[in-house]
C-alpha cells in the first residue's frame, strides 16, 4: 500500500508540474497588459516579490535603484565619519535598503513593509477584461479590481500603482543623503582640525 501511495503521489506531482509548464508557455506575451499581469500574479503565487519587478513601469524601477544607491552612499558616510554614538539610528533606518543587493530587492523589501504584497495576494484574480488606450492600459479582474499599466520603451507593460510612493521615497532618500553628507563633512573637519595647544603658565 505504501508503495502504491508513493507512486500515486509521484504521478500527481508530475501532472501538476507538466500543467504548470504548459500554463507558463501558454501565457500571453509580456508585451501585452494581460501577459504582464499574469506574470505578476504568478510571482505573487510563487512567493517571489522580486519577480514582480520586471513588470513595474520604468519610473518605479529607477526609483527602486535610486533608493538603494542613495541609502548606500548615506550609510557609507555615516559609517566612515559619524561618531559611534550617532551611528545607531542611521544604521537602523538605512541598513536594510543600503545593504540590499539591487533594485528588485529594495522593491521586495518595501513591498513587504508597506503591505503591497499582501494587497496583491488578496486582490489578484482572473482577468475579466483589458482596456488599452495608447501607452496606457487597465486590466480588470473578475473581482472588479482595476490594475493600471503603462507600456515601457522595451515594449513590456509595467504596473503603475506603486510608482508614486517609490518615487517619493527615492526623493526622500536623496534629501536624507544631502543632510548626512553635510553632517559628515562637519565631523570630518572636526577630526582634521589640529588639537588646541595649551599656553604655558606665566
Amino acid at each position: 500500500m505504501g508503495k502504491r501511495v508513493a507512486i500515486g503521489l509521484a504521478v500527481i506531482a508530475l501532472v501538476a508540474f507538466l500543467g504548470f509548464r504548459f500554463s507558463a508557455r501558454a501565457f500571453p506575451s509580456d508585451r501585452t497588459p494581460d501577459g504582464a499581469y499574469l506574470r505578476i500574479a504568478q510571482s505573487i503565487g510563487n512567493g517571489d516579490p522580486r519577480g514582480v519587478f520586471p513588470y513595474l513601469e520604468t519610473d518605479a524601477q529607477w526609483a527602486s535603484f535610486t533608493i538603494r544607491d542613495e541609502r548606500k552612499k548615506a550609510l557609507g558616510r555615516v559609517r566612515a565619519s559619524y561618531p559611534p554614538e550617532e551611528r545607531a539610528a542611521h544604521e537602523k533606518a538605512y541598513a536594510a535598503e543600503a545593504d540590499a543587493p539591487d533594485g528588485p530587492d529594495v522593491f521586495a523589501l518595501i513591498a513587504e513593509q508597506r503591505g503591497w504584497i499582501k494587497r496583491l495576494r488578496r486582490d489578484l484574480s482572473g482577468i475579466a477584461k483589458v482596456e488599452i488606450d495608447g501607452p496606457r492600459a487597465t486590466v480588470q479582474t473578475t473581482r472588479g479590481t482595476r490594475y493600471p499599466f503603462r507600456v515601457r520603451d522595451n515594449g513590456i507593460w509595467g504596473l503603475t500603482i506603486f510608482t508614486a510612493e517609490l518615487v517619493a521615497e527615492s526623493e526622500r532618500a536623496s534629501r536624507d543623503l544631502d543632510v548626512v553628507a553635510t553632517a559628515a563633512d562637519d565631523y570630518d573637519r572636526v577630526k582634521a582640525a589640529p588639537a588646541p595647544t595649551s599656553k604655558p603658565s606665566p
